[in-house]
């Protein structure tokens, strides 16, 4: 089995952490999402619809919730957007999100932004903030998982 090649650059280790985000998100997988956080008491975390989370407690419950009220996530990101400042970075990217839960299958269009930390050597996720972008989706793009 070939190896995808490592990051070299501070922007690709940047790049990879955020893709190792939205890895954990569509495969509804708890312990790649704690590997990807900074799990500090101030970190934070806004999930579209919901009131700002604070500390790693909540963000770490907040996606178990998520997770368990979920069959399936579809998510492809697009125009990710790297700033990198020190030992902090930010992506700001385009979510194409599509999710069967318990009640129904729902889609959105939404930009986020992923503010990460170095800690020796690795960049973790600090801070999530999302913003529905309405009226911006395709409606076909509802019937992938009909």
């Amino acid at each position: 089995m070939l190896m995808p090649p490592q990051p070299e650059t501070e922007e690709e280790k940047v790049l990879a952490a955020n893709l190792a985000f939205y890895e954990a998100l569509r495969y509804l997988d708890l312990a790649r999402m704690e590997a990807v956080w900074l799990q500090e008491d101030w970190v934070r975390c806004l999930h579209p619809g919901w009131d700002l989370l604070l500390g790693w407690e909540e963000v770490q419950r907040s996606w178990a919730a998520i997770f368990h009220s979920t069959g399936q996530m579809l998510i492809s990101i697009s125009r990710p957007l790297v700033h990198i400042m020190g030992d902090t970075a930010w992506v700001s990217c385009l979510e194409d999100v599509t999710t069967a839960q318990t009640d129904g299958i729902s889609s959105a269009l939404i930009e986020a932004t992923n503010i990460f930390v170095r800690q020796r050597g690795r960049w973790l996720l600090a801070h999530r903030h999302t913003t529905p972008l309405a009226g911006k989706r395709d409606p076909a793009h509802a019937r992938i998982l009909q």
